[in-house]
C-alpha cells in the first residue's frame, strides 16, 4: 500500500501535492509513500505554530509532559511489529533490525518521561550574609530538528523526546528517503494528545532544512548528517546566536591485537562493519590488526562476510538488507573501486549483486592490504565495506586509530587489561568499546564524538538536559 503524506503543522494535517516518491530499496517497483515537496511557506508556518504553543507547553506541569511522553513510548512499543515492518520496507534494515530500532524509540520516550520530572537545580550559599541563591533550568524555545535516514525513528525520537520533556516545542525535518517512518512517529505523538503546535513535522528538499536553520524564530538546531552539511549548519546557527548541536559521522577504528580471542574478534568486526548494511555512523570501517593475528583474522572474517545472505529486508532469512538508495549503493561501489586502484586487495565481495527483485543491493566487501593514508581509510563510505590495516604492535595500532579528523567511536579487542585501559584513556573518540562492536549504544547514556564528528553538547541520556534547557540563577534577600 502506498501512503500519501501530509505536512504536520499546528495540529493539522496539511494536504498538498505529493510529487516525491519514497521507494522500497528491496524492491524498487514498490512505492512506499508519496511525499509533499514543501518550501519556505511550510517552514514559516511550522515555526509560527511552535512559537505560539511554547508559552503554555513550557509552563505546564512537568507531569503533563511526562504523561505524554510515556504514552507515546507505550504506543510505539505496542506497535513495534507494524512500525518495524514499515521501517524495514522503507529503509532497508532487516525486519529484526527494524523492530529493534522501533523498540529503542519507544524506550527513549519512556526514559525522557522520567527525565521530565527530574529537571533539578541547586541551592547555594552566598558569600553575602542573608542572601540565598538558587539555580534552575528553563525551556529554551523552538527547536529545529534535522534527522537522517539511517535511523528514521530512533534519531527523531532521541531529539524530540528531550526537547518536549523539558518544555520546548519542535519542528522536525526528516530525511527524504524515509518519510513514512517519520510520519508514523508524528501520527503517534498527535494521537497521544500533544497540543497543537507543540510538535510539527515538515517534508521537502534540503533547502527547507537550510531555511529552518536560518529562521529567526528557531532558538536551537540539532542536526545529524554529513560533515560538509554540518559545517554550514553550524555557521548559519552561530551567525544568529542560535544553539546548535551536530553529529556528523565517523571513520571508526576497531583494533585487533595478537592476544585477542579470534572468534570474539571476528564476531565484533562482523557486527560493527556489516550489520544494518554498514549504514551506521558508528560502524567499524577501519579494522586495524596486529601482524601476528592479521592473516588468521582476515581469513576467518572473510568466510563470515561471504556467507552473509543479502536480500529483501522483509525476508526472514535475510541477514543484510539493501542500501537505502541508488546513490548510497553507488557510493559503496565507487569506494571499492578507489581502494582497488590505490592497491587494496578485495578478499571477498566487491561485485554487483543481481537478485530476483530490483533493488539497491551491495555485496558485503572486505578489503585487505590497505595503508592508513588511502581514501578508503580516511573518508566515510557509509556502506557494507571494511578495510584492514596491518600494524606491528599496540603503539602503532593506537597511532593509526587516532589518525584523521573523525572521533565518534573506537574499539579494541584484546585480553590485555593494560592495553584495554590505555586505549580507553587515549583513543581520540567520544565513545570507546572494549571487546564490543563500535556500533551499538544504550539509549540512556550520553552519545557523541570529538573532533569533526560532533559539535556542541552530547545527545541522549542525562546529558540531553544541557542542550535543551538554559540555567537561570536567582538571588534573594529576606
Amino acid at each position: 500500500m502506498t501512503q500519501t503524506l501530509p505536512q504536520y503543522i499546528g495540529g493539522e494535517r496539511v494536504g498538498a501535492d505529493a510529487p516525491e516518491a519514497s521507494l522500497n530499496p528491496s524492491d524498487t517497483t514498490d512505492v512506499v509513500a508519496r511525499v509533499p515537496k514543501g518550501g519556505a511557506a511550510e517552514v514559516d508556518a511550522a515555526v509560527e505554530a511552535a512559537k505560539g504553543a511554547f508559552p503554555a507547553w513550557s509552563e505546564a506541569s512537568p507531569e503533563v509532559r511526562s504523561d505524554l511522553l510515556d504514552k507515546v513510548g507505550d504506543t510505539i512499543l505496542k506497535r513495534r511489529e507494524e512500525i518495524g515492518r514499515l521501517l524495514s520496507r522503507e529503509e532497508g534494515k532487516t525486519l529484526p533490525e527494524g523492530i529493534g530500532e522501533t523498540v529503542r524509540a519507544g524506550r527513549i520516550f519512556k526514559y525522557f518521561a522520567g527525565e521530565a520530572l527530574r529537571r533539578h537545580g541547586q541551592n547555594l550559599e552566598s558569600v553575602r550574609p542573608g542572601v540565598e541563591i538558587q539555580t534552575y533550568r528553563q525551556a529554551v524555545g523552538v527547536y529545529g530538528l534535522i534527522t537522517p535516514w539511517n535511523f528514521p525513528i530512533a534519531i527523531p525520537a532521541w531529539k524530540t523526546a528531550p526537547a518536549l520533556a523539558f518544555g520546548n516545542t519542535v519542528v522536525l525535518k526528516p530525511a527524504g528517503p524515509t518519510p513514512a517512518t517519520a510520519a508514523a512517529l508524528a501520527e503517534i505523538i498527535w494521537e497521544c494528545g500533544a497540543p497543537a503546535g507543540v510538535f510539527n513535522m515538515i517534508f521537502g528538499p534540503g533547502s527547507m532544512g537550510a531555511k529552518l536553520v536560518e529562521h529567526p524564530g528557531v532558538d536551537g538546531i540539532s542536526f545529524t548528517g554529513s560533515q560538509t552539511v554540518g559545517a554550514g549548519v553550524a555557521q548559519a546557527a552561530v551567525a544568529r546566536q542560535a544553539r546548535v548541536q551536530l553529529e556528523m559521522g565517523g571513520k571508526n577504528p576497531l583494533v585487533i591485537l595478537d592476544d585477542a580471542d579470534l572468534e570474539r574478534a571476528v564476531m565484533v568486526a562482523l557486527d560493527g562493519s556489516f550489520y544494518a548494511t554498514g549504514q551506521r555512523c558508528t560502524a567499524s570501517s577501519r579494522l586495524i590488526v596486529q601482524d601476528g593475528i592479521h592473516d588468521r583474522f582476515v581469513q576467518a572474517l572473510a568466510e563470515k562476510v561471504a556467507a552473509l545472505k543479502v536480500g529483501d529486508a522483509l525476508d526472514p532469512s535475510t541477514q543484510m538488507g539493501p542500501a537505502v538508495s541508488e546513490d548510497q549503493m553507488e557510493t559503496s561501489y565507487r569506494y571499492i573501486d578507489i581502494a582497488k586502484s590505490e592497491g587494496g586487495r578485495v578478499v571477498t565481495g566487491g561485485g554487483r549483486l543481481q537478485l530476483e527483485k530490483p533493488g539497491w543491493y551491495v555485496q558485503p566487501t572486505l578489503i585487505a592490504d590497505t595503508d592508513k593514508s588511502m581514501r578508503i581509510n580516511c573518508e566515510e563510505v557509509f556502506g557494507p565495506v571494511a578495510s584492514t590495516v596491518r600494524v606491528k604492535d599496540y603503539d602503532e595500532a593506537l597511532a593509526v586509530a587516532n589518525d584523521g579528523d573523525f572521533g565518534l567511536s573506537a574499539g579494541i579487542v584484546t585480553t590485555s587489561l593494560k592495553h584495554a585501559r590505555d586505549f580507553q584513556r587515549r583513543a581520540k573518540a567520544g565513545m570507546v568499546m572494549i571487546n564490543l562492536p563500535t556500533a551499538g549504544v544504550d539509549y540512556h547514556v550520553p552519545f557523541g564524538g570529538i573532533r569533526k564528528s560532533s559539535y556542541g553538547p552530547r545527545e541522549q541520556g542525562f546529558a540531553a538536559v544541557e542542550f535543551y534547557t538554559q540555567t537561570k540563577t536567582a538571588y534573594s534577600w529576606a
